[in-house]
């Protein structure tokens, strides 16, 4: 295994990272965790060099913290490992609850201290209640305490600018986005990455596969090009070397549930690193990149020219997510991207909210006719 260093301690961290919300299960029942499976499999794991074990409080229904804790030390595993969960938001209603929930989770997962804690799912409403509860003070405490060794966040919001406002907003030790070939421009993307590694914060990159998708939905054609590029790699293994390629992705997180993608995963993170695709390699994946692309619906570049709405409408945004929705030929991959679409876009932001005042069309350089395609997206995904 590779590692890298993570934070301003320049603590040691494998480049593949064990992501705990996909273990096997029994039955389908996501709470009902196959602890033998899984002990198996972070047995292997961190047998054979993973040492960023990620969990959470809400993962397999409140089940994945009290079984990693369990397997780590019954295991005699801990000592190996930086173990790593966070603070839900949600789940809080008052400053007071802070700390109690900390407690819970130490006393869930039989641990007495964190090495990494995030705060989670951060996007604009949760950074109001960041400020709203002071949880930044009470992060300092915690960290006094030695409840936690280092703070992060994971970010899950549209803006760019409000993911560097978070960045300025603490003295973080990392900062986790979602991040993959396809997802460049996505959230924080690539300029939130170099953001970070200006401001001296590692990244950990959770979605590599895009929900799995990178590994099993690529279009025929793409799949072609991997195989004739290397027949022996993994579609999951180009990815992930695409992550390693960059200097500032300090962590790639892997939610793997059967140990065939444990064995590839480490292989893959064992023999690349910084620099170390070829350029035949990174031709393969533009390639693929193309390919893709090729799905989308609306030919939109992002480049924001119709932007700001009068009335708030995301443009780009919108269209982001309708190419989205036809990049891979899933059922279950859409019914998720129109769920996300209705739970992060308020209505203001949403396709609807157009009243066709044709302003953005006067700066589009693709001359799109954004007022018909806005109302596209709005009979797929609000209808």
């Amino acid at each position: 295994m590779i590692y890298r260093e993570l934070g301003k301690d320049k603590v040691k961290v494998s480049q593949l990272g064990f992501g705990c919300m996909r273990f096997p299960t029994i039955d389908g029942d996501t709470k009902n965790i196959d602890i033998a499976a899984t002990t198996d499999l972070l047995r292997y794991a961190i047998n054979n060099g993973v040492n960023y074990i990620d969990t959470a409080y809400p993962y397999h229904d409140g089940m994945s913290e009290v079984v990693v804790g369990e397997i780590l030390n019954k295991e005699n595993l801990r000592h190996k490992v930086n173990l790593v969960s966070k603070l839900s938001l949600w789940m809080i209603k008052s400053k007071d609850d802070l700390e109690k929930f900390l407690d819970d989770q130490l006393e869930r997962s039989h641990q007495t201290y964190f090495d990494f804690y995030l705060v989670h799912a951060l996007n604009k409403d949760y950074w109001k209640k960041v400020k709203e509860f002071d949880v930044l003070s009470f992060l300092d405490k915690a960290k006094k305490e030695g409840k936690i060794k280092y703070v992060g966040f994971s970010f899950h919001d549209e803006s760019l600018d409000l993911f560097k406002e978070i960045v300025d907003g603490y003295d973080w030790d990392l900062a986790q986005i979602q991040y993959n070939y396809l997802d460049k421009y996505y959230q924080a993307g690539i300029e939130g990455l170099e953001y970070c590694e200006s401001k001296g914060i590692g990244c950990v990159i959770m979605e590599p596969l895009k929900g799995g998708h990178l590994a099993n939905n690529l279009p025929p054609e793409a799949e072609e090009v991997f195989k004739k590029a290397n027949k022996n790699d993994s579609f999951a293994s180009w990815s992930l070397k695409w992550l390693l390629n960059q200097n500032n992705v300090k962590v790639i997180l892997s939610g793997m549930n059967d140990l065939n993608q444990v064995i590839d995963n480490i292989d893959t993170t064992s023999k690349y690193s910084v620099n170390s695709l070829s350029e035949e390699e990174k031709a393969t994946i533009d390639n693929v990149l193309e390919i893709i692309n090729k799905t989308k619906r609306i030919d939109c570049t992002n480049c924001k020219y119709c932007m700001p709405c009068p009335q708030g409408v995301l443009i780009p945004n919108n269209f982001a997510y309708y190419n989205k929705y036809y990049n891979f030929d899933c059922k279950k991959n859409r019914e998720s991207i129109k769920g996300m679409y209705n739970s992060i876009f308020i209505d203001s932001e949403k396709a609807s909210a157009c009243i066709e005042c044709g302003l953005c069309e006067t700066h589009c350089p693709q001359h799109l006719k954004i007022r018909d395609l806005l109302k596209d997206v709005s009979t797929l995904f609000e209808s």
